[in-house]
């Protein structure tokens, strides 16, 4: 599995319970991703074939429990009813606009077409603003804003002529987010090797901006999209240059991220790019499919972290397997009460806690108590009153972290914190849960579909195996000894002693007792834990175990 060394590295601010993802981010085919960043959520669109605009909301990059919703059908017998590829969503001037490209049933009467959000809700209602065009009016798809010192550009795929021959990139001024108000630039065609794979026709297509310390770049798709040698490519604007110079545009003569085999990434290309919830981090979200042959097929949203070179240029890396854990982007998992409701001084409402079946969960309260008493609040969930919790007296400028175990259902729930000032004094929450499948694990343990496990799967740790799945970037807010639940099935019919060891250190025994075929045990384990990134690994069972996940449920002081 590798190793992670986490002696060397230096506690930062607390940031989130951290811990890792996997792809792919949905569970659904979603070819064509675009994902915007607003108000503590994720939303993420795709062609969802090629028939409406659906949006999924998220709290993070993970989409696998996340809300569905078509915002938008085409009216029948129009030039833009079928065919709808690669929807962009923007927060442009204000407002939310997604741009799709469409046709009437014939791939050469593609054209490019804007709908503006009536509300400030992305997954509420939109209206249709009409196409947008130059003055040519040639094929056109994959179409997207640029936003520069207080300009409006639009960024797209488009024909020279009628004829499908190749797609370059083209460029154009806006007068507003739906209106191009001069001609056409040309930025690139695909004179490339790698980007004429598959063709003719040859391609350059999926444009996403990407924007870092004031430089501007453009990443593209090359090659053909059916092939497994689709790849994504880079044009990027000279320091202080206009974006409508094309000699102000450098083209990188070899994509930046293709297709690895070793991995099982096949056609990796089509992509956005989305910031961490603290903005400190960048990443690029892409398409790609597991089978070399799979052409349009199974074409999933997955994500990687992206890298700066010395010189300011970004490095999007291989595409990663399926089985490589990535660590969350930074300040994933708060629900900040920022973006809470709040009714009151004494009520605050977070909402959208996902949850794939009824169960119960940690949660972990960040706040801040001056008065110097402690502060009794009452927890709720969807309405209903659960937990009590006491929050000690904090020093000037100081949080504290207060935790508890609430029982969720099945869908997204609001949970209410209600007590003297709670609208005051909560800052955010969290659910400081590490799911198994998410986890590092070993060639000999097995991925396992499972409905009644927390988020739907579970990992089976096969009797003997050294290191049989670490659990890594596990964060606290504070040095100190936490209480660890482990919730697993023992599938083995007798006790089953099982070793962990945390960040390296001699490792402890704990159990998992027998019990009923399939019944979850619960196992506390009081862990000493950095403040900072820690590394959970689990081996040595002498039988069988079935791991769901595992909580943070207290801090012992």
């Amino acid at each position: 599995m590798g190793k992670t060394n986490h002696d060397s590295e230096t506690a930062k601010a607390y940031n989130g319970h951290g811990g890792t993802f996997k792809n792919t981010l949905a569970p659904i085919d979603t070819p064509d991703p675009s994902i915007a960043y607003h108000d503590g959520y994720y939303y993420m669109t795709f062609t969802h074939n090629g028939t409406d605009i659906m949006i999924m909301k998220s709290r993070t990059l993970d989409f696998n429990g996340a809300e569905r919703r078509v915002v938008w059908y085409p009216p029948v017998d129009t030039m833009y009813s079928a065919n709808l590829w690669a929807p962009e969503i923007q927060y442009l001037q204000g407002k939310f606009y997604i741009y799709f490209a469409a046709d009437d049933g014939a791939n050469e009467n593609h054209r490019m077409y804007a709908l503006e959000a009536e509300t400030n809700d992305p997954m509420g209602s939109y209206s249709f603003k009409g196409q947008v065009t130059d003055a040519t009016n040639k094929w056109a798809i994959d179409g997207l804003a640029l936003e520069h010192e207080n300009q409006l550009y639009f960024v797209w795929s488009g024909w020279e002529g009628d004829i499908n021959v190749e797609q370059n990139t083209y460029i154009a001024p806006m007068s507003n987010p739906y209106t191009i108000s001069g001609p056409r630039v040309l930025l690139s065609k695909p004179d490339l090797e790698w980007e004429k794979a598959g063709g003719p026709p040859y391609i350059n297509e999926g444009q996403a901006i990407l924007k870092k310390d004031d430089r501007i770049f453009i990443a593209y798709s090359g090659a053909g999209s059916w092939t497994p040698f689709y790849s994504i490519g880079l044009l990027t604007l000279a320091a202080g240059a206009d974006p409508l110079d094309a000699s102000k545009w450098t083209k990188a003569a070899e994509p930046l991220m293709k297709m690895d085999s070793d991995a099982e990434v096949y056609g990796p290309g089509h992509n956005t790019f989305a910031s961490s919830p603290d903005g400190e981090e960048d990443f690029i979200v892409y398409h790609a499919t597991s089978g070399q042959s799979d052409g349009w097929n199974n074409r999933k949203a997955r994500a990687g972290r992206i890298e700066w070179n010395a010189d300011g240029m970004p490095i999007f890396g291989s595409p990663l397997s399926l089985n490589t854990a990535i660590e969350v982007p930074a300040g994933s998992g708060f629900f900040q009460a920022e973006h809470a409701l709040v009714e009151g001084e004494d009520n605050i409402i977070f909402s959208g806690i996902p949850s794939a079946l009824d169960t119960d969960v940690p949660l972990l309260l960040q706040y801040s108590n001056e008065e110097g008493e402690e502060l009794r609040v009452q927890i709720t969930v969807n309405g209903e009153a659960q937990s009590e919790m006491i929050l000690p007296a904090t020093k000037p400028n100081e949080l504290g972290y207060a935790y508890a175990v609430i029982t969720v259902k099945e869908g997204h729930n609001k949970v209410g914190i209600m007590g003297h000032q709670a609208a005051k004094h909560i800052l955010a929450i969290e659910v400081p849960r590490f799911e198994a499948e998410y986890a590092q694990f070993s060639l000999d343990s097995e991925l396992r579909d499972n409905p009644e496990r927390s988020n739907g799967r579970s990992v089976v740790i096969e009797q003997g195996v050294k290191e049989a799945i670490r659990f890594d970037y596990v964060k606290v807010p504070n040095k100190g000894t936490y209480t660890v639940r482990i919730k697993a099935a023992n599938i083995a019919g007798s006790d089953v002693p099982l070793e962990l060891s945390v960040n390296g250190e001699r490792a402890q025994k704990l159990t998992v007792p027998a019990g009923e075929r399939g019944h979850l045990a619960e196992v506390l384990l009081n862990v000493k834990l950095n403040a900072g990134p820690n590394s959970l690994l689990f081996g040595n069972a002498s039988g069988a175990i079935e791991l769901d996940c595992i909580d943070i449920i207290s801090e012992i002081k």
